[in-house]
């Protein structure tokens, strides 16, 4: 251990923060290295100790005044800063309830962590430790056994919410997530997935419990799920609505041929059996496929002549029937 510990950069905060911002600190990584979550881990372990006494002196307002007050004089063997007292302290009785501007002697104190031991009621140095627990025990004359414990985390479920592309739900597969905690998983995604949806990572939870991953199909700019169904917009040019004829629409299997028929009209809706959504049971829906004649905004001088001489030449008048 070294003689100086920087409560602040351990939990990765700044000298002005907040009791808020150093517990949002605290909490994120003792998450992250938490014992239970990195078994066999013996530097996730040490970190996880670091991470309570730090949060242990920072969180309590005169316990962090006094360590911010004489931090700046730990390089000084016994904290002989300028004009300190060599009178008796006042105040400090192995309590912590000493204020931080009470005159105090440092000398009495061989480097920095025996005055942190002291900031935490931590008098000895016989220590014994173990996967969770750190216990200190002293066993001087006229003192009494104290015990420092890291308290165990309650093994409790989590849900995380993930949000997932339309064709990555309908495969499935191998996926890496990262959470908010920080962990990277590889998880084994199955197909067909739909928004609500939630996956099951046992033992990926706080202390040892479930995870729950709830599943958000996010929108996708082609194709639109409605139950089973896969629906979409299929644009076609004038002359393909007119003649018909083979066209390749996309799936979600990729590309495929379908024939339009000859006369087709805007919002005539056809169906692609088979290609849609699959379902719990195995099934497939249908893929459906709605048509959308479009026209040319800026035709060449060539395809304007031709329709020129195609309106010269058609009978079809589609306002004949006008109701007025």
């Amino acid at each position: 251990m070294q003689d100086f510990r920087n409560y602040y950069d351990i939990l990765g905060v700044a000298r002005d923060a907040t009791v808020d911002e150093i517990k949002k600190a605290f909490r994120r990584l003792a998450r992250q290295y938490h014992p239970d979550l990195n078994p066999n881990d013996k530097k996730a372990e040490e970190k996880f100790k670091d991470i309570n006494e730090a949060y242990e002196v920072l969180s309590d307002p005169t316990k962090r005044s006094q360590y911010d007050q004489f931090g700046k004089f730990w390089q000084q063997r016994g904290f002989k800063g300028p004009q300190q007292s060599k009178a008796t302290p006042r105040g400090w009785d192995g309590r912590g309830d000493r204020t931080a501007t009470d005159d105090f002697d440092f000398a009495e104190f061989a480097d920095f962590n025996s005055f942190v031991d002291q900031l935490l009621n931590r008098r000895g140095t016989k220590e014994s430790t173990s996967t969770r627990t750190t216990t200190r025990n002293y066993y001087e004359p006229g003192t009494t056994k104290t015990t420092y414990t890291v308290p165990r985390a309650t093994r409790r479920d989590a849900e995380a919410r993930l949000a997932v592309p339309l064709e990555k739900a309908y495969t499935g597969g191998q996926e890496r997530i990262r959470l908010e905690d920080g962990r990277s998983l590889e998880v084994n995604m199955p197909p067909g997935m739909v928004t609500g949806q939630r996956i099951r990572l046992k033992g990926q939870g706080v202390a040892g419990g479930d995870l729950y991953l709830k599943i958000d199909v996010t929108p996708h700019p082609f194709f639109r799920l409605e139950g089973s169904d896969v629906h979409c917009l299929l644009p076609i040019t004038p002359s393909e609505a007119v003649l018909g004829g083979p066209l390749e629409v996309p799936t979600l299997d990729g590309l495929v041929k379908m024939t339009i028929p000859a006369g087709v009209r805007t919002g005539q809706r056809l169906r692609l059996a088979a290609k849609g959504y699959p379902t719990s049971s195995g099934r497939r829906g249908d893929q459906i496929v709605e048509i959308q004649i479009m026209v040319p905004r800026d035709p060449s001088l060539q395809e304007r002549e031709l329709y020129e001489k195609l309106r010269q030449l058609e009978t079809f008048n589609p306002r004949a029937d006008l109701s007025v």
